[in-house]
């Protein structure tokens, strides 16, 4: 399975921020359309990517405010980045090395999207139900499964 695959299962909703855009913009968004990161886009580019710890680490170290910053500030600039045709075993083990949970998804410098690791897990465990499927019909007079 590719990344590929997760992004044309999951869509094409992209929620992105420029880097001088305040913190308080970026929660409110993220709020709003209840998602844990926001791509940091500058003149067409990916230059950062905002998620829910760079967030709780700026709160912390300003004792539970957000001060003043803008996201450029507090962004993660050198975001770990993945393309369509990256294998998805690649991807969890990019994901597990770096402790990253969202993951953009570029084609050349192009922006496809963004998976997260809930996105990974899920497209996982759905291929293994099929393939798992498929065995039990392969093999002659499998009992079925109970289900309640």
């Amino acid at each position: 399975m590719k990344v590929s695959d997760i992004l044309q299962i999951k869509g094409n909703t992209l929620y992105t921020v420029t880097p001088d855009a305040s913190l308080l913009v970026a929660i409110n968004t993220m709020a709003e359309h209840d998602i844990g990161s926001l791509v940091v886009m500058e003149y067409g580019d990916l230059v950062g990517m905002l998620t829910f710890r760079e967030l709780i680490e700026t709160l912390a170290a300003n004792h539970g405010t957000l001060g003043t910053h803008s996201i450029r500030k507090v962004m993660d600039d050198a975001p770990l980045t993945c393309t369509p045709e990256t294998d998805v075993n690649e991807v969890r083990r990019m994901m597990l090395e770096r402790h990253t949970r969202y993951l953009p998804v570029l084609d050349n410098r192009t922006l496809m999207g963004v998976i997260s690791f809930y996105d990974v897990a899920k497209a996982v465990v759905e291929e293994q139900g099929f393939e798992n499927r498929m065995l039990k019909a392969y093999i002659r007079d499998w009992p079925e499964e109970k289900t309640d």
